[in-house]
């Protein structure tokens, strides 16, 4: 559905792609500045990523709420019911190109931007308070995104 809005200018104007894959037509369209692959996208889509992950196995498998922040200031939290380690190292870490399209997860690719515009001039850290508690989870982050309002967090207070 949300692409269905393309679907007449798709079929008008770049019918003799519609054989190749996306991802290699939309990279076709970039390469000879045509706008026109921006409307696949979500806003965060066409921006420079970085590869990070969660080094400490042994936190791996917790879950619970964390935070970024840069230089000791908190600017982005989250919670995780399932693995940190999923979230960081599958989620934000590494962004697949799928994440990048407009029905794909723009929160992913919002946060890997941030943090690489900003890795070379502050300390990019990463905190979790891990919790069972499904929710706990729940109630902590929404509170601590309340009392902090991190500047990060797409979805505002």
């Amino acid at each position: 559905q949300r692409y269905k809005r393309l679907q007449e200018d798709s079929l008008s104007d770049y019918g003799e792609f519609l054989d190749v894959p996306l991802g290699e037509f939309l990279y076709q369209l970039k390469i000879n500045n045509d706008k026109f692959y921006k409307k696949f996208l979500n806003k965060y889509g066409d921006l420079s990523y970085c590869i990070f992950n969660l080094k400490q196995k042994q936190d791996h498998h917790k879950k619970g709420v964390y935070v970024y922040t840069l230089d000791k200031n908190i600017v982005y939290l989250g919670r995780c019911k399932d693995s940190i380690k999923n979230r960081v190292n599958s989620g934000y870490g590494k962004i697949n190109a799928k994440n990048c399209y407009i029905d794909g997860q723009a929160t992913n690719c919002n946060i890997n931007a941030l943090i690489n515009a900003n890795k070379n001039k502050y300390a990019v850290e990463f905190w979790l308070c891990s919790i069972d508690n499904d929710e706990e989870i729940t109630k902590l982050e929404s509170l601590l995104i309340k009392k902090y309002r991190p500047i990060w967090n797409i979805n505002k207070y």
